[in-house]
């Protein structure tokens, strides 16, 4: 009797403990999906919705494939640290069956005679001690859900900049077809002004014809500018995962100056190292491999189980009996492998070279991302100071200009001296335009090779 409480109390332990196991699966990053696409920038409503940066970003995010990819690895490997906890927990089976026995004697005087049986079992089976094995299972399953979330990390880092870059890219261009447009209505009026001083007597029919000339130019010039943009608007289409012939409307507020480098380069080496996906997915994945380290050895060694049996009416698949039984069992057993033929010191080896290898490959992750990030940091140094060099030139420009227009209204300039100040101006904005797609690029590269380049840092967010 004492043996019957004590096994059905074992399985009642048993049964709540995988009650709290599901409560706790329940709550496992298996849950966890790509976010929603936003609902008011949806294909048909692009046409007069401003798209921002963090929209465009929602966008690509919830409509990129390897995103979706990312949050399934995700849930595998959500799926394998749950596995891994089973373990510490009992195994609790059943079986009902029901037999009919009947026994004929043909020929004999003895007659025949039958038998109806309702079998039932319960087992339980529990593993109580093991060196370490499950326990070093688990710590492998965390890091290689950690090294998932990582990349999931380094997905979303790919996607970011991309999207970014696309963004970006699109403002350039829009930009550059305003400044080429802004130049043809400026030769514009210096076709009208040369008409003017030709009917004054100021000027001759060359001056007229030469401004024409520089007009037709800057025509030429906002007429491919135009071009360069839709194509840049295409490409941003494209990588948000959005129709072909979906429309966007850019956003103006993305033309807003962004801040300086306020990190030095040790900071930003110290980032890199503690927040790059691709480093931590490499010292996760190195992490799980030492683990299995400790897996595989401590299937080498001796366990201790706990089982538990109740048998009603006989044992499965034994005969049975005409009277109703009961058998309850409880043991605790002890296995010690001792011999498989040097398998498991082959094994051991194995997880142990392996082992090695991800710490290699750790070590060429990190030296090839720190080794980046300082290009990069160099790149975006040199691309802040170009553009307050890029400023300078631009306001000199500006200002010669209108100088050169005062001057050649009033008849004290010539048609040559105009056109070269235009073209001193146009070539001073281009500088400019280029000097703020350098800089964007440089600041976008720099925060993706830091793995400081997320949602957060998305400006308007």
């Amino acid at each position: 009797m004492n043996a019957r409480c004590r096994a059905m109390a074992a399985i009642a332990i048993a049964a709540s403990l995988l009650l709290a196991s599901a409560a706790a699966q329940a709550q496992s990053p298996g849950g966890l999906d790509a976010a929603p696409c936003p609902s008011a920038y949806e294909a048909g409503v692009l046409l007069t919705v401003p798209l921002t940066l963090p929209a465009a970003v929602d966008l690509a995010l919830c409509r990129n494939a390897q995103v979706h990819g990312a949050w399934a690895g995700i849930r595998l490997q959500a799926a394998g640290l749950g596995e891994a906890k089973a373990a510490f927990l009992p195994t609790l089976n059943a079986g009902l069956s029901r037999v009919h026995d009947r026994t004929a004697y043909p020929g004999a005087s003895t007659p025949s005679g039958s038998l109806n049986s309702n079998t039932g079992s319960l087992n339980l089976s529990w593993r109580l001690f093991d060196f370490g094995g499950r326990a070093a299972g688990q710590r492998s399953a965390q890091a290689l859900l950690d090294a998932a979330l990582a990349n999931r990390d380094a997905v979303l880092q790919k996607t970011l900049a991309a999207t970014v870059s696309a963004y970006f890219e699109a403002q350039t261009a829009r930009a550059n077809v305003r400044m080429r447009q802004d130049y043809a209505a400026l030769a514009n009026e210096t076709v009208l002004a040369t008409q003017r001083r030709a009917q004054r007597g100021l000027g001759s029919l060359s001056d007229t014809l030469q401004a024409t000339s520089a007009l037709a130019k800057a025509a030429l010039g906002a007429s491919r500018a135009d071009g360069e943009f839709q194509k840049a608007r295409a490409v941003l289409v494209y990588t948000l995962g959005l129709p072909a012939e979906a429309g966007v409307v850019l956003d103006d507020d993305a033309d807003a100056p962004v801040a300086g480098l306020s990190e030095d380069l040790h900071t930003w080496l110290a980032l890199a190292q503690a927040r790059h996906p691709a480093i931590v997915a490499a010292q996760a994945q190195l992490a799980a491999a030492r683990e299995r380290v400790a897996v595989t050895e401590s299937e080498g060694r001796p366990s201790i189980d706990l089982t538990a049996n109740i048998y009603q009416n006989g044992r499965p698949n034994q005969g049975l009996s005409a009277a109703s039984t009961r058998e309850t069992l409880v043991g605790i057993a002890l296995n010690i492998p001792l011999f498989d033929g040097f398998a498991r010191h082959y094994k051991v080896r194995g997880a142990l070279a392996q082992a090695g290898q991800r710490e290699a490959e750790a070590e060429e992750v990190q030296q090839q991302t720190l080794m980046e990030l300082v290009k990069t940091h160099a790149e975006a140094s040199t691309a802040l100071a170009n553009l307050a060099a890029s400023q300078t030139w631009l306001d000199a420009a500006r200002d010669a200009q209108a100088s050169v227009q005062r001057k050649f209204g009033l008849g004290a300039a010539d048609i040559l001296e105009m056109l070269n100040t235009q073209s001193a101006l146009l070539e001073a904005q281009q500088e400019r335009i280029r000097c703020q797609a350098e800089w964007r690029s440089a600041r976008l590269r720099l925060l993706a090779s830091a793995g400081v380049l997320g949602r957060e840092a998305i400006p308007g967010r």
